[in-house]
């Protein structure tokens, strides 16, 4: 068979759709690996190029997360107007799998690595069924290397990401990863990781360990980093704040050649992180973690979301000055966004607060709720204001021009992203269209 693997596109110029440094899905080219030779595979995502509709592959797998759920069932339908096969997957299917039911043949919910076999089996044989569920979660020492010769030569910042484990073991209310993945933590044999990371083909270039939490299980980041420092690699990960109380995993990271760490601080208000559910959280810890991750030579990338109900107009200026205070290297500044699935979204919607079930707007830069104390405008120019005032001109070079910032080596990443991100939250800021619900 012919398979081509879709991946739908933001909107034209939509705040995700301008920025330059595109990421690709792994789950694509994890399902791409343990595709048998004998099928030909494609690939098209919409935000590197065009799908191509003039060729009728046998068997078309899109993945979906909620705001581009539209875009999807679109690429969808027009397959099926041509007699194609379509599977639909990913988190938002998973959560909706009825209204990703009226697009497709096929419906897969959660993980797909061990029975993507049979799927494929199925749709050749013509008898596909309405819904595939794994009976259990995947066993990561089952996960084959992602096959990414399926990727565009040019167009991403990252193509080498790697997942080692799946999951964590946190619950916070707004996260799909828990929905996904029921709460569990798994854990993919540090040998079979080091074997993909030696088959990368552009180990020159910098590596994203994707998982959510890479130190959920200390013995497993401690034995993957002892395997780690015997290359000489450049890479980021997530991790939670509590890795800054480990000054020698921090020590084996730094060695092992981390540049950056995703950090999800969330918000700086201690009810807001008791509401979310995010426990090993203290804001009192906030400013020594950063400067202890920095004293290391790694960058730390931000996460904080806005609007949750106990903020207050006055928390975008609250976190501006923190940034720059604490050279915050980089950040994800999204609107709260109570995606399908998640505790939170089950709360508002009970509360009567959830403005809109359009997922288009559901893309972390549009409010589509009530929030607690402020007006929805007022958080929607919040949003703007966060994000280009802390990626604007004077705020990069107040964080990164400083002495103790120019001497850490996470400025080879941080620099051209935070340069890049100037006129690209801009230019989204004029395009951005005000929803009719406001």
């Amino acid at each position: 068979m012919h398979i081509l693997f879709v991946v739908p596109g933001w909107p034209p110029e939509s705040f995700w759709d301008v920025l330059f440094f595109k990421f690709p899905p792994l789950s694509a080219a994890t399902l791409a690996g343990l595709t048998p030779s004998e099928h030909t595979i494609s690939y098209a995502d919409e935000s590197i190029e065009p799908v191509d509709f003039s060729i009728k592959p046998d068997l078309v797998a899109i993945t979906i997360m909620t705001p581009l759920a539209p875009r999807g069932y679109e690429i969808a339908d027009r397959f099926r107007k041509m007699g194609v096969t379509v599977v639909i997957g990913g988190i938002h299917a998973s959560n909706m799998p009825d209204e990703a039911a009226c697009h497709a043949d096929a419906v897969v919910i959660g993980e797909a690595d061990e029975i993507w076999g049979n799927i494929l089996k199925d749709a050749k044989s013509g008898q596909l069924k309405p819904v595939y569920r794994q009976r259990s979660y995947t066993e990561m020492d089952k996960i084959l290397p992602a096959n990414r010769t399926i990727y565009p030569k040019k167009g991403y910042f990252f193509e080498n990401m790697i997942q080692t484990t799946r999951g964590c073991p946190y619950r916070c209310e707004f996260c799909t990863v828990t929905s996904f993945f029921g709460g569990t933590y798994r854990l993919r044999p540090v040998d079979l990781v080091m074997k993909e990371v030696e088959s990368l083909k552009k180990t020159p270039g910098y590596i994203f360990f994707a998982d959510d939490n890479l130190i959920a299980k200390p013995d497993h980041a401690v034995s993957l980093m002892e395997k780690l420092k015997n290359y000489r690699l450049r890479w980021v990960c997530q991790a939670p704040i509590t890795i800054a109380k480990d000054e020698a995993m921090l020590q084996q990271f730094a060695e092992a050649g981390c540049h950056g760490i995703f950090i999800g601080f969330e918000s700086l208000n201690p009810d807001n992180l008791s509401l979310m559910g995010k426990v090993q959280n203290k804001v009192e810890f906030y400013e020594e973690c950063i400067r202890r991750i920095h004293d290391k030579g790694i960058g730390v990338y931000g996460s904080f979301v806005f609007g949750y109900d106990h903020d207050t107009e006055s928390v975008f200026d609250e976190f501006l000055e923190f940034a720059n205070r604490n050279a915050l290297d980089g950040a994800f500044l999204p609107v709260l966004t109570p995606f399908p699935g998640t505790k939170v979204h089950k709360r508002l919607k009970a509360e009567n607060r959830i403005l809109t079930e359009n997922w288009k707007y559901y893309d972390m830069a549009t409010v589509v709720y009530q929030p607690a104390k402020m007006k929805v405008e007022v958080l929607q120019e919040g949003f703007w204001k966060v994000n280009k005032g802390f990626y604007s001109l004077s705020s990069t070079v107040r964080r990164l021009f400083r002495l103790s910032s120019l001497k850490r080596r996470s400025n080879i990443i941080f620099m051209p992203m935070n340069f890049g991100h100037v006129p690209a939250i801009r230019k989204a800021r004029r395009s951005f269209k005000t929803p009719n619900y406001f």
